[in-house]
């Protein structure tokens, strides 16, 4: 039990820190508190998710693990307003925050307005992480994780596409079999074999 209430707890303490860092902390792309009021005013429910991830592809896994995050209780997609924050050392480069917020574009609204801010950190080192607010939903809250499992993918044009079923239900096809025809040498084997079992009565 002591153990739950501790996880909570960094859990909400990572909450307040990520937008305390994206109010407070001067970056080359600056987020601020009318960034903040801009997605989330009027907006309902919204969601929080922060990721963190080092060596190869470190920009994209962390957008991964931010989408996915523990914070986020239910699925961003259908967001129509989400503020995107990058951190990083000195060794970020353009095209790492670009692919991070691709990937966050497309986990959202196809039309969704994204604010986004990028933040050179050098006691960060390698690390790459990366905090998605999510708000902006339609009937002002988001949709469960397990909900959109069941109900399918959102595909690009809002529509949802079923899921694909387990292999393990596919029927496999069935292929007609052909006859086979037995060779001359087994059809004499085979006489033998008859003529030999067959004996004449006295």
């Amino acid at each position: 039990m002591l153990e739950a209430f501790a996880t909570a707890d960094q859990v909400l303490l990572a909450g307040v820190q990520g937008i305390t860092d994206l109010i407070t902390t001067p970056g080359l792309i600056n987020l601020d508190f009318a960034d903040v009021k801009s997605v989330m005013q009027g907006a309902g429910s919204a969601l929080m998710g922060i990721g963190s991830s080092r060596g190869a592809d470190r920009s994209i896994k962390a957008a991964e693990l931010a989408v996915a995050s523990p914070l986020l209780e239910a699925s961003i997609e259908g967001a129509h307003g989400v503020l995107l924050s990058i951190q990083g050392g000195s060794n970020l480069g353009i095209f790492e925050i670009n692919d991070a917020a691709k990937l966050v574009q497309e986990a959202v609204h196809p039309e969704a307005n994204i604010i986004f801010g990028a933040v050179i950190d050098d006691t960060l080192g390698d690390e790459v992480r990366v905090t998605v607010i999510a708000a902006g939903f339609d009937g002002g809250e988001p949709a469960s994780k397990v909900e959109n499992r069941r109900s399918g993918f959102v595909a690009a044009g809002g529509e949802r596409s079923p899921l694909p079923r387990p292999s393990s239900r596919r029927r496999p096809a069935r292929r007609r079999r052909r006859p086979s025809r037995p060779s001359p040498r087994a059809t004499r084997r085979s006489r033998t074999t008859a003529t030999t079992w067959t004996s004449p009565t006295s």
